[in-house]
C-alpha cells in the first residue's frame, strides 16, 4: 500500500504538540531529587536552597533524598536507572563525575550515556588550612617547608575531591607531601587543628568553626582567580604555582532521555532563580558558593573540562585506582 506524503509531516506535528504538552503540564506530581551525600552538606545545602525557592515561586513540590555512601554511587545509579521523565533528578558534585571515573577502577555509571545535564546551581573554593600556630603563614612557606622536609596532608578519603585538589597542589608546586586520609572532612580539618598534619584542602563551611575559634588559618585557596566568598585569601596561581584551578561544584543532572522540553523547563526556572539575590546570599553565607547557572550545554562543556583535569592530575601523581 503506497504511504501518504502527509503522514511523516502529521507524525512529526503529533510528536512537537506531545512534547508541548509534557513541557506545560511539568510538573504534575512531586520531583525527587537524590543527593549522594548525608544532610547538612555543600550538595545537600545547595540543592535544598534552590528547591525551596522553586517551590516557593512556582508551586512545585520536590523531595530531597539523601543517598549517602559507596562513594556517591548508591545515589547515582539509582538516578541513572530511573524512568526519564523529569521526576527523578540527580544532584551531585565534582566528585561524581569528574573525579571518581578517574580514580576507581570501576565505576557503576557512565556521565555520557546514563545523563543530561539541567544546570550547574553552584561553585565553591577550597582553601589551603594549616593550624593556627604553625610557623607557615604562606603557600610559598608551605612550599619552601616541604622541600626541607616532607610535610603531611589530611582529606576526607583517597579518591575524594578534597584529596585529588590536595594532590594537584602537592603536583603543580613540587612539593615533597604524603597524604593522611580521614573518614569524612570534617576529622581532615580537626586533624589540622590538633597538629595531627601539616595541611589539608576543604571548602568553606567545613574550616569555618575552627577559622572563627583560632584553631587554623587559611594561606591560600585553590581555584584560578580570588572569589567574592574568599577575597582575602591569594590564589595558588597568585604564588607562582601554575595551572591550578579546583573547586566544588554542585549541578542538577537527569537521566538520559528526559524530554529536552522538561530540562529546559527545568533550567529556566532554576536560573531565574539563582539570580534573585536572596538565594546567591544564601548559598554565599551557607555553602561559601557563588550561585552560577551554568546552561546544559555549558554545565556539559564544565563537566568534560574537569574530568580531562582530574585525568591528568591523576596520571601525574601516578594514583593507583582504587
Amino acid at each position: 500500500m503506497k504511504r501518504s506524503p502527509i503522514a511523516p509531516l502529521l507524525g512529526a506535528v503529533l510528536i512537537a504538540v506531545s512534547a508541548a504538552t509534557v513541557a506545560a503540564e511539568f510538573p504534575a506530581r512531586p520531583i525527587r531529587v537524590l543527593v549522594p551525600f548525608a544532610p547538612g552538606g555543600v550538595v545537600d545545602t545547595s540543592t535544598r536552597i534552590l528547591t525551596s525557592k522553586l517551590t516557593e515561586r512556582n508551586e512545585w513540590q520536590f523531595v530531597v533524598d539523601n543517598r549517602p555512601g559507596g562513594n556517591g554511587f548508591i545515589a547515582v545509579q539509582i538516578a541513572a536507572r530511573a524512568v526519564p521523565d523529569g521526576y527523578t533528578l540527580l544532584s551531585a558534585h565534582t566528585g561524581e563525575f569528574a573525579v571518581n571515573p578517574n580514580v576507581f577502577k570501576s565505576v557503576p555509571y557512565d556521565f555520557d550515556k546514563d545523563f543530561t545535564s539541567i544546570i550547574m546551581v553552584s561553585d565553591a573554593p577550597m582553601l589551603v588550612v594549616v593550624n593556627a600556630q604553625s610557623p607557615v603563614n604562606t603557600l610559598k612557606d608551605l612550599i619552601a617547608q616541604s622541600r626541607v622536609k616532607p610535610v603531611t596532608f589530611g582529606s576526607p578519603g583517597t579518591g575524594s575531591v578534597n584529596h585529588m585538589a590536595s594532590e594537584w597542589l602537592v603536583s603543580a608546586a613540587k612539593m615533597n607531601a604524603v597524604h593522611v586520609p580521614y573518614k569524612g572532612g570534617a576529622p581532615a580539618v580537626s586533624a589540622v587543628a590538633g597538629g595531627e598534619v601539616t595541611f589539608t584542602v576543604a571548602g568553606l563551611p567545613g574550616v569555618l568553626p575552627h577559622l572563627q575559634a583560632k584553631r587554623v588559618k587559611v594561606i591560600g585557596s585553590t581555584t584560578a582567580k580570588r572569589t567574592a566568598q574568599t577575597p582575602d585569601w591569594p590564589t595558588a596561581q597568585e604564588l607562582g604555582v601554575p595551572g591550578v584551578d579546583a573547586s566544588i561544584w554542585v549541578g542538577l543532572f537527569a537521566p538520559r532521555g528526559t524530554p529536552a522540553t522538561v530540562v529546559n523547563r527545568l533550567y529556566k526556572a532554576s536560573a531565574d532563580a539563582l539570580q534573585l539575590p536572596e538565594v546567591r546570599e544564601r548559598l554565599a553565607v551557607v555553602g561559601g558558593a557563588e550561585a552560577v547557572a551554568l546552561s546544559p550545554t555549558e554545565t556539559h562543556a564544565r563537566v568534560k573540562r574537569d574530568a580531562q583535569r582530574y585525568r591528568k592530575v591523576v596520571q601525574d601523581v601516578a594514583l593507583p585506582l582504587q
